[in-house]
């Protein structure tokens, strides 16, 4: 098979099997330091992500592992996992924004504060029940949520970041607990 590449070649007797196994070393070796050329797959995660998603389903369904664009898959896993998290930090901010302005500014509180104190309570419990695991990283950026959530509420109010207490004062489980409002 080799030779049909490499005319001139021997095909027969000890040279001709040394020079085929040097011949294939040599292109193993080269595959291995040339860097991977852009595959169809590849053309077409950039060209079309939605037929990219169906094309890697597909192959996944079929098992047929070869086809899979596994540098990409592996990011898109990356992304999802990153995304979950920021969506996580996201609605904790909202949450606890909404409720330092319904604390510290009880003349100006309104529907759609306490609307957006339910809304974003909900999103957290619907992501932690979909991703326990979620709960742990929750507890690790509460400080720094908050944190966020008092920048904001004095960007809001107008008030100065000092009007607010410099550690929260809610609990996890008390920004969770439904009706709750400082």
């Amino acid at each position: 098979m080799v030779s049909a590449f490499t005319p001139g070649v021997p095909t027969t007797g000890a040279l001709g099997v040394n020079v085929r196994l040097w011949l294939i070393q040599a292109c193993f070796l080269c595959d291995r330091m040339t860097p991977a050329r852009p595959t169809s797959a590849i053309s077409l995660y950039e060209a079309d992500y939605l037929s990219w998603l169906d094309a890697t389903v597909a192959a996944l369904k079929r098992q047929d592992y070869g086809a899979i664009d596994w540098e990409n898959v592996i990011e898109e896993i990356e992304d999802m996992g990153q995304r979950e998290r920021q969506s996580l930090k996201s609605n904790l901010v909202i949450l606890l924004l909404h409720l330092l302005k319904w604390q510290f500014q009880s003349n100006k509180r309104s529907n759609s504060w306490k609307a957006s104190i339910v809304e974003h309570r909900q999103r957290l419990e619907d992501s932690l029940e979909a991703s326990p695991s979620l709960k742990p990283y929750l507890e690790t950026i509460f400080t720094k949520a908050y944190e966020n959530a008092v920048e904001r509420a004095s960007a809001e109010t107008g008030l100065s970041e000092a009007a607010f207490p410099k550690d929260c004062p809610y609990t996890v489980g008390q920004i969770m607990s439904k009706g709750f409002l400082p």
